[in-house]
């Protein structure tokens, strides 16, 4: 095996998680749905389930990414082969790419939204405007798909940029000055929102702690969120776990990556329903809290167009830091599998997902609800594409934790670990059992069937993973 290319410092793939997790997942998703389950019961089952599920699986992929050192798919090939198991979990590999590719491309299209807010509030035009206004603002960036196609471009330009650079002067050099950056500009928004909203009302709306107001759905959201938020299962924390330091700490520092990316999204929560409280207006706003919302927020409040154009900036240098790391996998597989220059392989990559992107860019114009494209099995093209990741993401994780948990050896775990014998029982159990069983009841119980066939379907790759899992245990305990 080659010598690979390992991060400058220990605390860089700390970073680059860091920046991976940290995306519209943190400053848009999470806040949403927060106000739309209530507030802090909400936050309660999400951070246990960070606990219980996210950090061993997590732990779980960054050992597969150091422990072959290679990209996902060239990796999990290594890891089988290494380990004599069955070919059928390479597909690992292949999910975790191919999801990182289809949502890059319609990340890149909803980031692209906070490009065109950055130019309104820096430019004083919804200063003053009204909800109606606001709203109508919103729905004329959708209906043209001149400007989308613009923001697109842009953005995944960007993201392929850094990624071409390299991975010391690209994305290591890059995640270095935009993380702390990025961090700094929340706190601006923060201390805005606590002097210019209501500070009082976000706390106690965000810690309240009140499992009985939380539905069904509520908890089944916060499990899947608490997932979601750490890039699991999309390739991205193994194709950087393959450049960590071999000294550094599995468990300190998935730990470390839970607690700041939930610590991120805390604050983002917190400066949010501040402003949106202060404002007098709802907080289950649904998907439109920050384009929508917030503006109405920052339209009414003094300084609100320059606060409102820095938070912005916040929001397109989070997407940033979880762009580059949706890059990352198939380029690095183009580069070790058929010996493409790294600027030649990134290329290649973001001009697929350009092209694929422009579904996304059409779903909300051309191809919208009542014209003759829009109904794909009952869905937009964009509403697939996002349904597809649904399905790829928690699979992908719940086979990384079966196969890190039944297929590694014990002694290969512990040498990655390094780590006590109770605390490898202990993540073993949770990474065995717990995880996959969380993830997969999440999965099946959220996911909508189609035409009937999609239950059966999925049953059936659990079934496969199930029994190869036991099949690679017991072929272990036999030797």
């Amino acid at each position: 095996m080659s010598s690979p290319k390992i991060w400058t410092h220990k605390g860089t793939f700390l970073l680059a998680a860091v920046g991976s997790a940290v995306g519209l997942g943190n400053l848009w998703r999470f806040p949403y749905l927060t106000g739309e389950n209530g507030g802090g019961a909400f936050i309660l089952v999400y951070a246990l389930t960070i606990a219980l599920v996210g950090i061993p699986i997590l732990i779980a992929e960054t050992l597969l990414g150091r422990a072959s050192r290679k990209s996902p798919i060239m990796g999990m090939q290594y890891l089988t082969e290494s380990h004599n198991t069955s070919r059928n979990w390479r597909a690992i590999g292949w999910m975790g790419a191919f999801a990182a590719f289809i949502i890059l491309s319609f990340y890149s299209v909803i980031a692209g939204w906070a490009i065109h807010y950055t130019g309104l509030m820096f430019s004083g035009s919804l200063v003053g405007a009204d909800a109606a206004t606001i709203g109508e603002s919103f729905g004329d960036l959708l209906a043209s798909p001149g400007l989308l196609l613009t923001y697109h471009t842009l953005f995944i330009l960007a993201s392929g940029l850094i990624v071409g650079m390299g991975i010391h002067k690209g994305i290591e050099n890059g995640l270095r000055f935009m993380m702390p950056a990025l961090f700094v500009i929340l706190l601006i928004v923060l201390g805005y929102g606590v002097v210019a909203g209501d500070v009082g009302a976000a706390m106690s709306f965000l810690f309240t702690f009140n499992l009985a107001d939380l539905s069904l759905e509520g908890w089944l959201q916060a499990m899947g969120q608490s997932f979601f938020t750490l890039s699991l299962g999309m390739g991205a924390i193994m194709a950087y776990g393959a450049y960590m330091s071999s000294e550094a700490s599995l468990t300190r520092t998935a730990i470390s990556i839970a607690f700041v990316d939930t610590a991120i999204a805390l604050l983002a929560g917190i400066a949010i329903f501040s402003l949106v409280f202060g404002s007098g207006l709802e907080a289950g706003q649904g998907p439109g809290l920050m384009f929508v919302t917030l503006p109405i927020a920052f339209a009414e409040l003094p300084a609100g167009w320059l606060i409102g154009g820095v938070f912005f900036i916040l929001v397109i240098g989070a997407a940033i830091t979880s762009s580059i790391s949706l890059v990352e996998p198939v380029a690095a597989y183009l580069v070790e599998r058929f010996g493409l220059s790294r600027p030649i392989a990134v290329t290649l990559m973001i001009t697929f997902c350009w092209l694929l992107g422009l579904l996304t860019v059409f779903s909300f114009n051309y191809w919208s609800e009542g014209t003759i494209t829009h109904d794909w099995f009952g869905r937009s093209p964009f509403d697939v594409l996002e349904f597809i990741t649904n399905i790829l993401m928690p699979l992908g994780g719940l086979l990384i934790a079966l196969f890190a948990g039944w297929a590694l050896s014990r002694e290969e775990v512990l040498r990655e670990m390094s780590t006590n014998d109770t605390w490898f029982q202990c993540w073993q159990f949770l990474v065995r059992f717990v995880a996959p069983t969380a993830v997969a009841f999440v999965f099946l119980r959220t996911m909508p069937q189609i035409d009937g066939y999609l239950i059966p379907a999925v049953g059936s790759v659990l079934l496969i993973g199930a029994f190869t899992a036991g099949r690679t245990f017991i072929q272990q305990r036999q030797s």
